[in-house]
């Protein structure tokens, strides 16, 4: 994929030659050489991403969890809170006419919900512009950078006089990331039947809890969900009830703190990081070995769907 500048070819101090013979852009690969040498990129673009949905959604108050439950205006503000959120994540500094300012270089942050579909005002022909997509359906994020000369830019037929970049400019963007693994929206991908049932309004909060706990097996649950789930200020508490409540039912909830990592690897389960959980109903088991684990000197596995239902193990 060439990573020449699109349209106008700038021949001053950021112009490069290329091996190839062609004339590169000096400034572009000095902002790409710095977030390629930073630690956890991807993962940092996709936290910052999936951040932003999730505090648009303000799921804790609203319940939302889908982006087509948003309102026109708020669709629109998600790029300025993924521009927020991606400045703190990799502490740039704000620039003196973009957005950022990174290695000295003036750069545009720019967010669409479709692929190539970034719109460029006319004060940012010329500038670098770094090209922020994902897919909350398909769990993927892209980023990309490029200089939206005015060559790289079609005509507009907007009253703002916004453009979108050229197929041929679009083919030779400088890509950080392309479909990238953005962490997953629970609520949305799940069966419907399975989320009415969690989002049950005429549930209190805490039954809503127990009900993603019991419903929602050997899956990682992070914070943000179980705050949608129970609608209240004290969703985390909520867990720790709910294992009390799904005990009886052979249910354990894991989370990042004690033996619980231990436990999880040992079953054979993703270990939940600090601020998610996850949940499995375990049997007792007549055999050691792997996906077998002691609990204060009882051993059990992970349930099948023909075990019947008895008590686990408790305070877990």
């Amino acid at each position: 994929m060439s990573e020449r500048a699109h349209g106008k070819v700038d021949t001053g101090e950021n112009a490069v030659m290329r091996s190839d013979g062609d004339i590169g852009d000096r400034a572009l690969e000095r902002v790409a050489t710095w977030f390629t040498s930073q630690e956890a990129m991807a993962e940092r673009f996709a936290d910052a991403i999936r951040q932003s949905f999730d505090e648009v959604f303000d799921g804790q108050r609203t319940g939302r969890y889908d982006l087509q439950q948003l309102s026109k205006v708020e669709k629109t503000y998600i790029g300025t809170k993924i521009e927020i959120v991606v400045q703190s994540a990799f502490g740039l500094a704000r620039g003196r006419r973009m957005d950022f300012l990174i290695v000295g270089e003036e750069v545009d942050a720019k967010w669409s919900m479709k692929s190539g579909g970034w719109m460029i005002p006319t004060e940012a022909v010329g500038e670098l512009c770094l090209c922020l997509t994902a897919d909350d359906e398909r769990s993927t994020f892209s980023v990309g950078l490029t200089r939206a000369d005015d060559g790289a830019l079609k005509s507009s037929t907007n009253k703002d006089r916004k453009r979108r970049f050229t197929r041929e400019a679009l083919a030779s963007m400088r890509w950080l990331v392309i479909d990238g693994q953005l962490p997953d929206n629970l609520l949305l991908h799940l069966d419907p039947a399975v989320r009415s049932r969690i989002l049950d309004h005429g549930l209190s909060g805490q039954a809503r809890v127990d009900q993603l706990f019991r419903l929602v097996q050997q899956e990682v649950v992070r914070r943000e969900v179980v705050l949608t789930v129970a609608r209240q200020d004290d969703g985390p508490k909520r867990v720790r009830d709910a294992r009390k409540k799904l005990a009886g039912e052979g249910i354990i909830v894991l989370g990042h703190q004690k033996a619980h990592p231990g436990i999880a690897r040992s079953l054979g389960l993703p270990v939940p990081a600090k601020g998610s959980w996850i949940s499995a109903r375990l049997v007792r088991s007549d055999v050691s070995g792997p996906g077998v684990v002691v609990i204060e000197g009882k051993s059990w596995r992970l349930a099948t769907e023909h075990d019947p239902v008895a008590p686990g193990p408790a305070g877990y």
